[in-house]
């Protein structure tokens, strides 16, 4: 009885959504329908290129940044832009009549990559964003009105009140400390609370698949129905373990502040669904503004096609990947089939070649004792290997034997056990790092 009560209630907050946002005329339900046909049959690329005309002329006749575009100019006349050219220019962006209009929010970085910015987003931006996310949500397993706990670092600006939490069924935890205490009291709340979906950074949910496996608890009485891994990529194998632990799917979105929910894993493959109803996608060349080859890994830049207040025109996310495009009878889907991060956590071998993080998690992710890694590139040749891990079950020699044939014969490779791995004040953890090569 109790339990279908909850799910009637569950039910009942997703209509009440939508009964309200159509009172509102805020157009959500229409957006929603809008983006679940693009997934089933494709986005229309005449439309893609009306929106891009339309976003393209309207920045170039409101925002001082554009001012010397000329009329008639196409997607590939405009500059590529990075989060330090619109700190350098940040009023220039602005689309003064849009991003002083009621409704406008304004969206910050997390700064785990640099100085936090802050993105101007219009009434429609917000509605489409929050509409996009629904759908992507859904396809994840989610549905607006389950009860939900995410696992993340809450920090002063993002905390939300006791009436937030009661209205969204939403359940704040702490990530910033994740000892087997923590975890075990979470998993209890989650248990407790009868939670069907679970939200939070890779790293910390890759805490939990550790502790899970080495404590074995006992799952039953868990409700979860979809667990979604934000801001880092997560190891086939800990979404496998997770999906068998929670008996769900466990699917990462591909998002950022900036924009929002972009793309969402594929149930069964690790590329990524695009959102490109919202978004148009380039995929450039690491250290050009060409386009990459099919198949080569790129730069990920972005045109929002939603946002008027501060348009973000061929934005470049700082993120790699390698991309499909799938075309038929004008319509097109579009793919991030493998996706490498940051630019500047890259590693690279002894040749200069882009090496795939997922060597290293690969070659660590069956080693017991590894509580935590981080792998440094400090030289062309030179790299370091910080592991928390139990010193009398981890033998170092042996793990850098393996790694380094990866990175070339005259790689110098060396590997020494520290006490923590450090956390950035956004609550993420770097896996990898290049400080020799930015």
């Amino acid at each position: 009885m109790q339990k279908g009560r909850k799910e009637f209630m569950e039910a009942a907050r997703w209509s009440a959504f939508f009964a309200l946002d159509s009172l509102k005329k805020s157009g959500m339900k229409e957006m929603y329908e809008k983006d679940a046909d693009a997934w089933r049959f494709g986005t229309s690329e005449a439309e893609t290129e009306e929106k891009i005309r339309k976003v393209l002329e309207h920045a170039r006749t409101t925002c001082p940044f554009y001012r010397n575009i000329r009329e008639g100019a196409v997607l590939q006349d405009f500059p590529v832009v990075n989060k330090e050219t619109i700190r350098s220019h940040y009023d220039d962006f602005l689309s003064p009549d849009f991003a002083k209009a009621k409704g406008t929010r304004q969206q910050s970085t997390s700064g785990s990559t640099g100085t936090p910015i802050t993105i101007y987003q219009d009434l429609y931006k917000a509605n489409h964003d929050q509409a996009d996310g629904i759908f992507l949500g859904a396809l994840a397993g989610y549905y607006i009105g389950q009860k939900m706990a995410f696992v993340r670092v809450w920090v002063h600006n993002i905390v939300k009140s006791r009436l937030e939490l009661l209205a969204e069924n939403f359940i704040m935890m702490d990530g910033s400390h994740l000892d087997d205490v923590s975890i075990a009291d979470m998993l209890e709340t989650i248990r407790r609370k009868h939670v069907k979906c679970i939200i939070g950074y890779s790293s910390a949910l890759t805490e939990f698949c550790r502790y899970l496996e080495s404590n074995e608890p006992d799952m039953s009485g868990f409700e979860v129905s979809s667990i979604i891994p934000i801001s880092e990529s997560m190891l086939p194998e800990v979404r496998k373990k997770l999906s068998e632990m929670f008996d769900c799917p466990v699917r990462s979105w591909y998002s950022d502040e900036e924009c929002g929910i972009m793309g969402v894993q594929e149930k069964d493959s690790e590329r990524y669904y695009i959102n490109s109803e919202s978004y148009h996608y380039e995929i450039l060349k690491p250290d050009s503004d060409e386009a990459a080859e099919e198949g080569e890994v790129g730069r990920i830049v972005i045109t929002d096609l939603n946002n008027y207040a501060m348009p973000l025109i061929r934005y470049d996310t700082g993120d790699l990947a390698k991309a499909e495009k799938v075309e038929k009878d004008g319509r097109y889907k579009f793919y991030l089939t493998e996706l490498y991060g940051r630019r500047g956590d890259m590693l690279y071998d002894t040749q200069g070649r882009i090496m795939t993080p997922m060597v290293i998690s690969l070659n660590l992710w069956d080693v017991k004792g590894i509580r935590q890694y981080q792998f440094i590139q400090t030289g062309e040749k030179e790299y370091e290997l910080h592991l928390n891990a139990d010193p009398e079950a981890v033998d170092l020699s042996m793990i850098t034997g393996r790694l380094q044939p990866y990175f070339g014969t005259d790689a110098v490779l060396k590997a020494e056990f520290v006490d923590e791995i450090p956390v950035l004040s956004s609550g993420k953890r770097k896996y990898t790092l290049n400080t020799y090569r930015k």
